[in-house]
């Protein structure tokens, strides 16, 4: 967490300043978080994005389920 809380003010708050109101904060702020988990390539995850990898552990989770039930 503090890895991501670190990235998010080093790619977006600081080279954002002076911010000229929260709004402007709000939306960037929102708009970095979309971008860090739909497109952002992360290496814990082999460099694929959190939204994907997890769509990939799930659909692999549910593979396994159906394997061992029957």
């Amino acid at each position: 967490m503090e890895s991501t809380i670190g990235l998010f003010k080093t790619e977006l708050i600081q080279p954002g300043r002076p911010w000229k109101g929260l709004s402007r904060v709000e939306l960037a702020a929102a708009e970095w978080i979309d971008w860090y988990c739909h497109r952002g390539l992360h290496g814990e995850t082999g460099h694929v994005p959190p939204v994907e990898y997890e769509a990939d552990h799930y659909r692999e989770s549910a593979k396994l389920q159906v394997t061992t039930t029957i």
